[in-house]
């Protein structure tokens, strides 16, 4: 056997062995190894955009929230104001009632106050006549001597 014509042999056949994988065999493995490259770019891409659009969803959250607890201690606040306001006026109203029914109950009082002085009048009246009854043992008519009598309850 010899050796330099097995090795020639073997130089053309690898020789061979390699025109026909970068004919037929290198070029879909650089295709598929482009279009995952590709693939890979693209989804490194999506990924760096999507932590974009994260960062930016967080912030407008991060506002949203703020915006909301201002508006929350917006309206505690208008709530508080109107609670106060309301107060106020019930307080308000609650005087103007108070004031009301005290004048009605003076003016009650009052009332009550000249009936009972008319009753004791009366009353006052009614025994000095007694009084005077007996004092002359007989009878006085009050018909007779109603002038006297209005004039004795004035004077009381």
């Amino acid at each position: 056997m010899n050796f330099n014509l097995t090795l020639i042999a073997q130089g053309l056949v690898f020789f061979a062995f390699i025109l026909v994988t970068v004919k037929f065999v290198w070029p879909p493995l650089l295709r598929v190894i482009e279009t995952r490259q590709k693939t890979i770019a693209d989804g490194l891409a999506a990924g760096e955009q999507g932590r974009k659009s994260l960062e930016t969803s967080s912030r407008q959250a991060e506002q949203t929230i703020h915006d909301a607890r201002n508006r929350a201690a917006d309206i505690l606040s208008q709530a508080e104001k109107r609670s106060a306001q309301m107060i106020d006026e019930a307080r308000s109203a609650a005087k103007e009632e108070a004031g009301r029914e005290k004048a009605a109950a003076k003016a009650e009082i009052d009332q009550e106050r000249t009936r009972a002085r008319e009753q004791l009048r009366d009353s006052v009246a009614s025994l000095a006549i007694a009084g005077a009854e007996k004092i002359l043992r007989r009878e006085v008519d009050a018909k007779a001597h109603a002038q006297l009598l209005d004039d004795i309850k004035r004077q009381l």
